[in-house]
């Protein structure tokens, strides 16, 4: 795939896309493992065929520890026994919030619980935006093609200092 555009090559889509990370910055401050917020990532960028957003969090994934089999299981999370209950919760709240225009209730009332009974409140809203930002930069790259490969961890520090 050729990438069609470059967002660094647009100055107000190059300072839009640095805010948009360094607003993401503030979930690191979250109580959520990394590894959990990278699964989350994972999996909404693999629902939205993201190769960027795939590649970036399976290596940020990995570089926090997480195990080989449980990001390759992480697209069937729902058929593997390597999930934790409250993991599974996470992920079912990314795929619902991920898929809205498949469901009309968007995230159901059951998963809504299940999150409910394994997070406290700065914790689901966390996952809340998680969700919604990973949701933003999957589109962001899948219009313009932005292939995954070449990412290595930490790669966008820089970002942080522009």
């Amino acid at each position: 795939m050729e990438p069609r555009f470059s967002m660094f090559d647009s100055p107000t889509a190059a300072m839009l896309a640095k805010r948009f990370y360094s607003a993401s910055l503030l979930l690191e401050q979250s109580t959520l493992p990394k590894t959990l917020r990278e699964l989350v990532n994972l999996r909404v960028s693999q629902i939205n065929g993201c190769g960027l957003c795939v590649d970036i969090h399976t290596k940020e994934a990995a570089a926090a520890g997480e195990t080989p089999a449980r990001l390759h299981l992480a697209a069937v999370w729902r058929e593997s026994t390597v999930f934790t209950e409250a993991e599974q919760a996470a992920l079912a709240l990314a795929e619902e919030g991920t898929r809205l225009a498949d469901a009309h209730q968007g995230v159901s009332d059951e998963t809504w619980a299940q999150v409910r009974k394994h997070y406290d409140d700065d914790q689901i809203g966390v996952l809340v935006c998680l969700v919604a930002m990973i949701n933003a930069a999957n589109r962001m790259n899948v219009i313009v093609h932005t292939p995954g490969g070449s990412y290595e961890p930490g790669m966008f520090a820089a970002l942080e200092r522009d």
